[in-house]
């Protein structure tokens, strides 16, 4: 099963954008019943970063809303995507402005250097 840009999610979006809102509250708790089953016992979290919080989405969450700096990393894809588009204004001139900080990765991403 895919989360990000999932089929039926996206249907679902499509009906809420189109007024049909019991339809899409249908398809996505047929999404959200098919994510419990294929989650049970595996690992849905896609962030890469070294957390004692990985996999526990309600506390990462809630902890990520208290501090309210940043967003929690599985996040990030989907909000930079959204910010390529806005950044695509200013030729993207922004990315001159920006340097990226130094994180520590589970062990199964790390590179060996």
């Amino acid at each position: 099963m895919i989360i990000e840009g999932n089929p039926k999610e996206l249907a679902a979006m499509e009906q809420f954008h189109n007024g049909n809102r019991q339809a899409g509250l249908a398809l996505q708790e047929e999404f959200a019943a098919a994510f419990r089953e294929e989650y049970k016992e595996k690992d849905h979290c896609p962030c890469r970063k070294a957390c004692r919080y990985h996999g526990n989405c309600k506390e990462c969450v809630a902890i990520h809303r208290a501090h309210q700096e940043h967003v929690p990393n599985c996040m990030r894809p989907l909000i930079n995507k959204k910010l390529k588009l806005l950044s695509e204004l200013t030729e993207h001139t922004l990315a001159r402005e920006i340097e990226a900080p130094q994180e520590i990765e589970r062990k199964e991403f790390q590179t060996v250097k």
